[in-house]
């Protein structure tokens, strides 16, 4: 993220704090030529992610880091408040988790994808650096304690709010 307290996009040249503005292939770009002046919407976390994934280890494919080809398991740790949701959910195997990308940097639109060296544009890959920074990963569920979920597979790093669970599409063969 910019560190700029006012920013001056490299499309409509209008000035924009450091919250509302990108650096994409080295240009800063405002939210409102990114996002074609549509309004944010309100979504709420329901818990975060607890693990040893952060940006700063080279993330790769699978929650895994160059260092470390073992998976790991993860934690979300969900709100109290979302305990009865959980309802026979232990009973699936694979869970589709939605997350928010909460640690940004500069974005770079193609770049060689980390799978198999193809170049790619950001759509075309599982980078983090996103423009919509949402993440999905279909990730096999281990156990449930309380309202902490423990998981292989998970993409997201430590400290990534939770914003939503659903079945994973495994689960429904």
């Amino acid at each position: 993220m910019p560190t700029c307290t006012k920013c001056k996009c490299s499309l409509c040249n209008q000035n924009s704090d450091q919250y509302h503005i990108e650096k994409i292939d080295d240009k800063l770009i405002c939210h409102s030529c990114l996002y074609n002046e549509s309004k944010p919407y309100k979504i709420y976390p329901i818990g975060f992610v607890a693990n040893d994934t952060d940006p700063g280890q080279n993330f790769e494919f699978r929650g895994k880091s160059n260092n470390n080809s073992n998976l790991s398991i993860s934690k979300i740790k969900l709100f109290d408040s979302q305990k009865p949701f959980l309802f026979k959910l232990e009973d699936e195997k694979w869970i589709t988790i939605i997350f928010y990308f909460h640690i940004q940097q500069p974005i770079t639109s193609t770049f060689a994808r980390g799978l198999d060296g193809k170049k790619v544009g950001v759509f075309a890959s599982r980078t983090p650096f996103r423009p919509s920074r949402l993440g999905i990963s279909e990730v096999e569920l281990i156990k449930i304690e309380g309202t902490t979920l423990y998981v292989i597979n998970l993409d997201a790093f430590n400290g990534s709010p939770i914003l939503d669970i659903k079945i994973g599409s495994k689960s429904l063969k």
